[in-house]
């Protein structure tokens, strides 16, 4: 989860470092550190806890020369936030420096093997054992850095994404992966190379870009092609990539926050997933990943979803969907328990994970999961060249663009979208679902992001009922059917950004326990959009209402039964209930935000998150 950059070449590597540190603070904000091999041939390393900008402030005055140095921006697994435990770590020697994301699990026992060797350690990280490590073994085997690294890698256990100097060769970079994101970017002609987590940061700089898989070591050096081992020590050829990315996307565009900026952009982005998929003028659905696995996908006899936070919400949404229109079974799983619990995985079955940036560990390890017991692996995934868009058989891409706030919006509703696509295309193709229905989603999908628009329009109003909630511990969120995903939903966005303590149910649960809770204290936000369930939560309003309940209810356009019962309303265009997910999340996500700003939070970079969680 935490965010590594690099660069070797012909520029001043700082201004690159710094800036690039920047736009992955979205993977973690304990603290941040550079080291710089200068011009004079020294070893320069700053370290600060905090935020990039707290770095920055100390390297002012200091000597930030050189065209070769790497940098980190970190999420706390082993050690508190602190300048000391900040990478890069360095080794006893001072010769080397190395960043790192990712656990090294056995890194105690390596640490009492060092110690014996009378290796002094600063730090309490995993980290710090890696660095000594490698040149542990350079010093007795007296190996090359790239050497040092691949022996060393042999002897750990976990995860990791590394990126090592030596500055008695400072023509170097040696970065490896396994089950942690790396990509390296390609200058022109070789004359630079740059390295980072995910192509975020360095898209400004080139689009050509190489993805490392799993055990692998890379030596980087500038006027070479990059040379690629895998842990045999057998070479690999570099695969290069051409990314698509626009520099607009990383940027707030006008916006307070990113997160608001995300928010807005839903419309937009609904359009872009759904190009060249939905075709309204001709009355139907085209996805490759169908046409290219069409008999294994209709022969399939279960789906499994495995996903975690907002993408499990999402796939709960895709279960009700498939069930509805393939008369397919579909099983949601939470990636970290599926992956640990020794499934029952059939090679009829279909696994789709779905993961915003394709590297989740999780859910990247249940994929792996399923791929060893046959299964058909489908990724729904926004990261273009992720981890789990590589492993995967078949599936779809997104396409809603760079998510930068760690609160998912528009990842949501993107990843919505496509499964309604394709358990629409999937349910026509199996015979199921009428050709009326079919074309009536088919409209009714392109009519989407003009409501989602509507909908925006009334942001002033959402922001008055957010701050009814500024001062609330605790809230419910009820919803039912479709709805009832979007619920959960609603309230993991309140306490992710706004840290008030929520609950999403199924409204008809309510009376099995948590209206206990219900008081003049608790606000209560139903779902309560018209659909066949519409009574039945009218009835579930009903009884908060008679325990003095606040209630907050997002409803269609024209409802007045809800209205006479509720504090507040917010009221979205009519829709089919299949889609209303789409539309009834917006105003809770608007509500999350301004809830968050209205206490004076940091809403893209909420306390303990990271946006890409690729550790355990």
């Amino acid at each position: 989860m935490c965010g590594i950059v690099g660069y070797i070449g012909f520029r001043n590597a700082y201004p690159i470092l710094i800036k690039g540190l920047k736009r992955l603070e979205y993977r973690g904000y304990d603290s941040a550190g550079v080291a710089l091999i200068s011009d004079s041939g020294d070893m320069n390393v700053y370290k600060e806890k905090g935020k990039v900008v707290n770095l920055e402030r100390i390297v002012e005055s200091h000597d930030c020369s050189g065209c070769l140095g790497i940098a980190h921006t970190r999420w706390a697994t082993h050690g508190e936030p602190s300048a000391v435990n900040a990478h890069p770590h360095v080794s006893q020697n001072e010769r080397l420096a190395l960043v790192h994301n990712g656990i090294i699990e056995n890194y105690s026992s390596l640490r009492d093997l060092l110690e014996k060797e009378g290796y002094v350690f600063k730090s309490s990280t995993d980290t710090e054992i890696l660095v000594q490590l490698i040149s542990f073994i350079q010093d007795r085997q007296k190996k090359d850095l790239e050497g040092a690294v691949l022996e060393a890698l042999h002897r750990v256990i976990g995860a990791y994404a590394i990126a090592v100097i030596d500055k008695s060769t400072p023509d170097k970079i040696v970065v490896a992966r396994k089950s942690s994101p790396l990509v390296i970017g390609i200058g022109e002609d070789n004359k630079e190379f740059f390295l980072a987590s995910d192509a975020l940061p360095i898209i400004e700089y080139t689009n050509q870009m190489v993805y490392l898989n799993d055990n692998e070591v890379a030596l980087i050096k500038v006027g070479n092609n990059i040379e690629i081992r895998n842990f045999d020590n057998c070479g690999v050829k570099a695969e290069i990539t051409e990314v698509d990315m626009s520099l607009e996307a990383l940027e707030k565009g006008g916006y307070e926050h990113f997160m608001l900026k995300e928010i807005f952009d839903q419309p937009k982005c609904i359009i872009d997933c759904m190009r060249g998929r939905l075709l309204p003028d001709k009355k139907k659905i085209v996805l490759s990943a169908i046409n290219m696995h069409r008999e294994r996908l209709l022969r399939a006899n279960r789906f499994i979803i495995v996903a975690c936070g907002t993408s499990w919400h999402a796939g709960l949404i895709g279960k009700q969907m498939i069930e509805q229109w393939c008369k397919i079974p579909v099983e949601v799983e939470y990636a970290s328990e599926f992956r640990y619990r020794n499934p029952v995985i059939q090679p009829n079955d279909v696994v789709i994970a779905i993961s915003q940036s394709g590297e989740t560990a999780d859910t990247m390890a249940a994929f792996e999961l399923a791929k060893k017991h046959g299964a058909l692996c489908f990724g729904i995934v926004n990261g273009v060249g992720s981890s789990i868009s590589r492993e995967s058989d078949t599936g779809i891409y997104i396409h809603v663009g760079p998510e930068i706030g760690v609160a998912s919006t528009k990842a949501f509703t993107g990843q919505v979208t496509v499964l309604t696509l394709f358990s629409l295309a999937l349910g026509h193709e199996l015979g199921v679902i009428g050709q009326v229905e079919y074309e009536q989603h088919i409209d009714e999908l392109a009519r989407i992001p003009r409501k989602i628009e509507e909908i925006l329009k009334k942001d002033d109003c959402i922001k008055k009922i957010a701050h009814s909630l500024k001062d609330a511990r605790n809230s419910l969120y009820m919803g039912r059917g479709f709805n009832y995903p979007v619920a959960l939903e609603g309230a993991l966005k309140l306490k992710e950004i706004s840290y008030i303590h929520a609950e999403g149910y199924p409204a008809a649960e309510m009376k099995h326990g948590p209206i206990a809770l219900v008081d003049e204290d608790m606000p209560v936000v139903f779902v309560a959009t018209h659909h066949q369930l519409y009574k039945k939560i009218i009835s579930n309003i009903e009884e908060v209402k008679s325990r003095n309940g606040r209630i907050i209810a997002i409803v269609t356009e024209g409802d007045e039964e809800v209205k006479k019962l509720a504090e507040s309303v917010i009221e979205i265009p009519p829709t089919l209930p299949t889609i209303v997910p789409l539309l009834s999340v917006i105003p809770l996500q608007l509500i999350a935000y301004h809830v968050a700003v209205d206490k004076g939070l940091n809403v893209d970079q909420p306390r303990n998150l990271a946006k890409a969680v690729t550790v355990e």
